[in-house]
């Protein structure tokens, strides 16, 4: 690397015939030779002190003003351009933790304009491996990552969880490309139906759309839980519709203002937030199960017909799985048999798992790895495989008995997340009521949950 001249050094220069310019002697004189030795070492003598000391503090001042790291006195790799402008921007932003994640290293995925995904693969059996590409966007590429998911901005200091792609076993998963993406797509509407976590999905999806083209805000509710984006060069829209059962909910209230922790849930009726909005919609990713986990009484043809976490006598006792299985079972059918969706494309997303260790959300249990787990570290519970099969099996069903037109997917991703306890918030989630809490619900942006996308395009590029 070329090195940088010292700020404060001067050159000396000869003029051109040679003369050093003395004054007030003639050139040549013995007197003015004599004298101006003299002279100079009277003051050479009394300004050599100060001359070092003045050195000495630039030669400091310059070191730290130029070194990324003052006190590593380690020979540090010559760097590319790259990274210089990588450093430049952390020695600009200091410990200012909104500039941390700049240093997240950038590259585009490949474009596979005639890669043809293998029918046969088993894309969500296989493992992690290592894979240092880095991340895909970063706060600069992609500012619609919403604060409560910018776990760099928020202090997160480890990268590393960034470094690991999903490698199938006997084929390959081809890394989200939104130029093919755009190419599926194109003129189409597609809507992420479910909770917080299917707008996590969302918001994933829509910065790996932004390395291609900056999508425009189209809507936004008071609540901020139903969002549309509009892409105008791919004629492409894309949606998140708030919804936490599938089917029509209602909380019970105390006085009209406190909950009461308790839901009613109605099997035979759907959130019509998403369903009356079915015969615009051209692509499906529906999901939802964290609601679930409380308690809720469910109701068909008017009825009680059963209850959760409530151990009610004279009501029969569901689990949690059942309750997803009916609720989904209501949504897939009500797609399936909607005359306005010809040709709609439904994926079902499975269960997100979450990883709270050494307790729960509100009993001090946190998420503090740094790199995915072994199967076998992770307590898992029965729920977590139990509420996945009923989603899988409800997907299986309706294939069977899909009507003219439409197709069915699935987004399996509940094993492949299940080792990646390092990719949620934790701490870095910037809630300032909720201090002290962890978030190990949703996921970092990036991060693992970025594979979802990997997926997805996979399976889009199988239905059609």
């Amino acid at each position: 690397m070329k090195s940088t001249p010292f700020p404060f050094s001067s050159s000396s220069s000869n003029n051109n015939n040679g003369s050093t310019g003395t004054v007030g002697a003639p050139p040549g004189s013995h007197l003015h030779g004599k004298r101006d030795k003299q002279t100079l070492n009277i003051i050479m003598g009394k300004a050599m002190p100060c001359l070092l000391s003045t050195f000495a503090i630039t030669t400091i001042f310059t070191f730290f003003l130029y070194s990324p790291d003052p006190f590593n006195l380690t020979p540090l790799p010559k760097q590319t351009q790259k990274q210089q402008q990588q450093q430049q921007q952390q020695q600009q932003g200091g410990d200012d933790p909104h500039l941390l994640d700049q240093t997240i290293s950038l590259k585009p995925p490949p474009s596979h304009p005639n890669l043809k995904v293998e029918e046969n693969c088993e894309l969500f059996k296989g493992r992690w491996v290592p894979d240092h590409e880095g991340a895909r966007y970063n706060n600069w590429s992609c500012p619609t990552i919403p604060d409560s998911k910018n776990c760099f901005r928020h202090g997160r200091r480890d990268k590393d969880f960034l470094n690991w792609r999903w490698k199938p076993d006997g084929c390959v998963l081809q890394k989200f490309d939104p130029k093919e993406f755009f190419g599926i797509v194109r003129g189409k509407t597609m809507a992420f139906v479910g909770d917080s976590v299917a707008r996590n999905h969302f918001e994933s999806l829509l910065c790996l759309l932004s390395q291609e083209e900056a999508p425009v805000e189209a809507y936004k509710d008071a609540d901020d839980r139903n969002r549309i984006w509009h892409f105008p060069k791919h004629d492409f829209i894309l949606k998140v519709i708030w919804t936490k059962f599938l089917v029509a909910g209602e909380e019970r209230m105390i006085n009209s203002t406190t909950s009461a922790g308790i839901h009613d849930l109605y099997l035979d009726r759907l959130d019509e937030n998403w369903a009356r909005d079915l015969h615009a919609l051209d692509y499906v990713i529906i999901s939802g199960v964290h609601w679930f986990f409380r308690a809720i009484y469910l109701h068909q043809d008017s009825k009680v017909v059963g209850c959760i976490y409530c151990n009610e006598p004279n009501v029969t006792n569901w689990d949690v799985k059942m309750a997803v299985k009916m609720a989904l079972r209501a949504a897939l059918n009500r797609i399936n048999n909607c005359k306005e969706c010809k040709k709609t494309i439904v994926v079902v997303r499975t269960f997100s798992p979450s990883h709270f260790e050494n307790g729960l959300w509100n009993t001090g249990g946190t998420c503090n790895r740094t790199g995915p787990a072994r199967e076998l570290e992770i307590d898992s519970g029965r729920d977590v495989y139990e509420v996945r099969d009923k989603q899988v099996e409800e997907f299986q069903r309706v294939r069977k008995k899909v009507k003219k037109g439409k197709k069915f997917g699935v987004l399996d991703i509940t094993r492949v997340m299940r080792v990646r306890p390092d990719g949620h918030p934790g701490l870095f989630w910037g809630n300032q009521w909720m201090k002290g809490y962890s978030d190990c619900v949703h996921w970092c942006l990036p991060g693992p949950i970025d594979v979802w996308n990997d997926f997805l395009q996979a399976i889009l590029t199988r239905l059609r």
